[in-house]
């Protein structure tokens, strides 16, 4: 499948619901007509798997544009590296049989994700007991906070002064051994690797800002790859249960230098079913067989953790609400075949707070613990769409289920998934 990137813009990637909608697989499809694939949020606390081939692929921290070999991929400013995961995962694709020489890079001004960040995040979660966020426990949150607090230490400190860098490595530490007391870590250990390990990166870091501005101006194709999703973002998703980075379309902008009228295109990957991993509040859930069949036949489990997915019925009410801030011009709809056993649909289309009907989604999460779901019942097809080559080729209730989601949000489906494999991505005409 071919799908045309505008040159000179960029096209960008990014996930409507609570993360793990397969946005994988579309910028799998659209790397095959990129230039640049760049990563502008987040760390290995995301996953998904790209299928090429029959060769499975699992991304964390990694951008996916490396499954294409003439893709060149930016790990962007706004992300938060773990390196010893970084050159792991490296290792795991060069296994498979990718080349990834000079076709991957880190920005200089990332900030570095350290083994006692992912113990302080194992720590804090313990601290909270029964109200734990569910974090990956990957030191992503510890290490945003660094960042926020400026006592962060990024990649340039690093290749630079080791000096300076270890000084702010040890002035960081000392402010969680102050918090948490002395906990299981050796810091020398640490430091030892990243003294050994800098001219091993030296190949890898640039700066990014430059680096993205260069090839606007040479009018490449450029493919940003959101990670997580919007209900996950710090500033609009539900706060606690969240993640700790920006995951809107303002994430792109900030964590690559990109500026608004750069962007073109803006794809939200939207699941036909709604999931999410760890704790929050989570509307449509469905806490029973209902539940429990979109689990086993949707295999939800994360790729990051392998954590089961809590699982219930497509929320319009988010969709509508991602849709308002990321202002999507796009919507791919994946894992349709999933659906594919059920006699009939159910879709969350408004809620009712203390009596109220409300149609937008709320802040406030007692609220929503309050809520009552306003459901729209739609035919289901109770027949196979994996083997479906075309979009004409779906069976009429799905296709109607793809229509209600478009009027609903106002906003044109232009791919659906009905299978693992890219050849079960169907271009529908917009």
């Amino acid at each position: 499948m071919a799908v045309n990137l505008k040159s000179g813009l960029a096209t960008v990637v990014l996930g409507s619901q609570w993360g793990d909608e397969g946005k994988g697989k579309l910028v799998d499809i659209l790397t095959d007509g990129s230039d640049v694939c760049a990563r502008c949020q987040g760390g290995n606390n995301a996953g998904h798997t790209i299928v090429v081939d029959g060769q499975m692929f699992d991304f964390h921290i990694l951008p996916s544009g490396l499954v294409n070999p003439k893709c060149v991929n930016l790990i962007g400013s706004g992300c938060v590296v773990h390196i010893p995961a970084f050159f792991k995962e490296l290792q795991a694709i060069v296994d498979k049989g990718l080349n990834v020489d000079g076709r991957i890079f880190i920005s200089d001004r990332a900030h570095l994700v350290f083994d006692y960040h992912q113990v302080v995040d194992g720590l804090k979660e313990g601290e909270l007991g029964s109200k734990s966020l569910g974090t990956t426990r990957k030191g992503i949150g510890p290490t945003y906070s660094s960042k926020s607090s400026r006592s962060g230490v990024r990649l340039h400190h690093l290749m630079t002064d080791w000096e300076e860098f270890e000084k702010r490595f040890r002035t960081n530490l000392s402010t969680r051994t102050l918090r948490y007391g002395k906990f299981d870590y050796d810091a020398e250990e640490e430091l030892n690797y990243y003294r050994d390990i800098r001219k091993t990166l030296v190949p890898y870091v640039i700066d990014a800002v430059h680096f993205m501005h260069t090839a606007f101006r040479e009018e490449k194709r450029i493919l940003i790859e959101g990670a997580n999703a919007l209900m996950l973002d710090l500033d609009f998703g539900t706060y606690p249960y969240v993640t700790s980075s920006p995951t809107s379309i303002g994430g792109v902008c900030t964590g690559l230098g990109v500026p608004p009228q750069k962007i073109g295109t803006v794809w939200g990957v939207v699941k036909a079913y709604t999931t999410r991993v760890g704790a929050g509040p989570f509307p449509s859930e469905q806490l029973n067989e209902i539940g429990e069949k979109l689990q086993d036949v949707g295999r939800e489990w994360g790729v990051t953790t392998g954590r089961k997915r809590r699982c219930g019925w497509l929320d319009l009410v988010v969709i509508r609400y991602s849709t308002a801030i990321n202002g999507y011009t796009r919507l791919n709809i994946t894992k349709l075949d999933v659906l594919d056993g059920f006699e009939s649909i159910e879709v969350a289309v408004a809620y009712e707070v203390d009596g109220k009907k409300i149609e937008y989604f709320p802040a406030d999460l007692n609220a929503l613990e309050r809520a009552k779901v306003e459901y729209v019942t739609l035919s289901g097809w109770n027949t196979p769409t994996t083997g479906c080559k075309t979009y004409d080729d779906l069976p009429q209730a799905a296709k109607d289920y793809v229509s209600f989601i478009e009027k609903f949000v106002g906003v044109p489906v232009g791919m659906v998934g009905v299978g693992p494999g890219r050849e079960s991505m169907l271009e529908k005409a917009c």
